[in-house]
């Protein structure tokens, strides 16, 4: 399963164009991690791990270590989304240390058809997909060209910060298909609705 291209079980969504985005937008629009079973879907969902990956060693601790990632995500993102020099220096290391850890590594074999496919060594340890999540976060705060592709969903109180790069760089939505249709229903309602007198 690639990233994106099969519905999401959970409500959980991998269009924002960043790992490190995704795992942000699993706040919106409430908690979507709260359980390991919604976690282990996360993980393969974005593409951290090939599908067909084992999982069952993921655990509660799991849970708690993603989600305190994403808090220290937060304000890093958010600084860098208003342009501002982010002045949070615990998160900031936090992420760091995260990210020197090496992401698993992958190699090839041979699938069923006998085509290359990308598999890991074994079981990916916790410190390894945190990783590669701070890795991908670090790789996005320090590129100029990505900053700058950075954008908040223009949806009614949709907090979704997501990567820009269509044409044009004009994307108002983190989802034509959420938000923006749902845009489009209310100004369609605006529209039909007769103005009161």
């Amino acid at each position: 399963m690639a990233p994106g291209t099969v519905p999401a079980p959970y409500g959980l969504r991998f269009d924002t164009g960043r790992i490190c985005l995704d795992l942000l937008a699993t706040r919106h629009p409430d908690e979507r991690l709260g359980s390991v079973a919604v976690l282990r879907a996360w993980i393969t969902g974005c593409g951290l791990v090939p599908p067909g990956t084992p999982l069952d060693h993921v655990g509660p601790s799991w849970l708690t270590a993603f989600r305190e990632l994403r808090a220290d995500l937060d304000p890093l993102i958010s600084a860098t989304l208003s342009r501002e020099a982010p002045p949070y220096d615990l998160p900031l290391a936090r992420v760091n240390a995260a990210a020197r850890t090496a992401p698993p590594a992958p190699r090839a074999r041979r699938g069923r058809d006998g085509t290359l496919v990308r598999a890991l060594d074994g079981p990916p340890e916790r410190a390894a997909l945190l990783g590669a999540v701070a890795r991908d976060a670090v790789e996005l705060l320090t590129d100029p060209v990505a900053r700058a592709d950075l954008r908040q969903c223009a949806g009614d109180r949709c907090p979704v910060v997501y990567l820009d790069t269509s044409r044009g760089r004009r994307r108002r939505w983190c989802s034509s298909e959420v938000c923006g249709n749902r845009e489009r229903a209310a100004r369609h309602r605006r529209r039909a609705t007769p103005p009161r007198t």
